[in-house]
């Protein structure tokens, strides 16, 4: 029985961890999360734990606290599409054509927003249009003056707030050794604080707002939640973060203190792409 037992034990396909290194529970996780305003759940955009964690934290904190959501997955432009088809006005195939869905949207992301239509919750398409980020990593923030009034409601208001020690826009610059120049962090922030931006315009008090985004948009509490605090600092935010390791029955150092939860998965899990 104790061989057994030891050797489920090795075969865990994630183990979760707090931010000092220590191991925790999901239900302590779920506890410790209840009472927050925005938690901002960091995922590998191709790792099926950290898809399939964040409907079951969802579903389960929907037990607990009123919901509404948002993802990054979704971009600003796309929000009436996203909308029509919560409200039950269009199927998914007109959603598939009105929006653009990511290619894992059947595997990773229907099934959140399928359980926000059932239980009749909102869900903000939080991110800027891509081709504007993509404006800005070109030709910096100035590019963004040229825009219609129109284009200009689908992104945070002008002019962007821009701290380039950042240690996650820092770290941009050193990861693609100086190429892409200083207007590649600056369009990583246009995306940051457009999904705070969004965030705070549906979150309303008493409720918790779950957004979904990819984890190096918030690791190290950098990022949105930078952006967040700088324009509501008595908010409550919690963060969690995925990481892939070998042996996932001891958190890296590299990985402390990069959230609050870290979900530290077994670098064999199979990927969703």
């Amino acid at each position: 029985m104790l061989s057994l037992s030891l050797f489920a034990q090795k075969k865990q396909p994630y183990v979760l961890y707090d931010a000092k290194g220590k191991k925790l529970s999901y239900e302590k996780m779920l506890k410790r999360l209840t009472d927050k305003d925005v938690l901002l759940f960091g995922e590998y955009h191709n790792n099926a734990i950290a898809h399939w964690l964040q409907l079951e934290v969802t579903k389960d904190l929907k037990e607990k606290r009123e919901l509404v959501l948002g993802a990054e997955m979704f971009e600003q432009d796309n929000q009436e599409a996203l909308d029509l088809y919560l409200a039950g006005t269009i199927k998914q195939k007109q959603l598939d054509s009105m929006a653009r869905l990511w290619k894992n949207y059947p595997t990773d992301y229907a099934p959140l927003v399928n359980f926000a239509k059932e239980n009749k919750i909102a869900f903000a398409a939080t991110n800027v249009p891509r081709r504007y980020a993509s404006m800005v990593s070109r030709g910096g923030f100035t590019v963004l003056d040229t825009l219609s009034s129109k284009e200009k409601t689908w992104m945070a208001p002008l002019p962007i707030a821009y701290d380039a020690e950042l240690p996650g826009y820092k770290k941009m610059i050193e990861m693609m050794g100086g190429h892409g120049g200083e207007n590649l962090p600056k369009a990583q922030a246009l995306k940051d604080a457009t999904m705070a931006f969004f965030i705070l315009k549906y979150h309303r008090p008493g409720i918790l707002l779950i957004h979904y985004n990819g984890a190096y948009h918030s690791d190290y509490y950098d990022g949105i939640n930078w952006y967040l605090k700088k324009q509501n600092p008595s908010l409550r935010i919690a963060t969690i973060s995925t990481v892939s390791q070998k042996n996932i029955h001891q958190l890296d150092k590299e990985h402390i203190g990069k959230a609050d939860f870290i979900i530290c998965v077994d670098e064999d899990m199979t990927n969703t792409y």
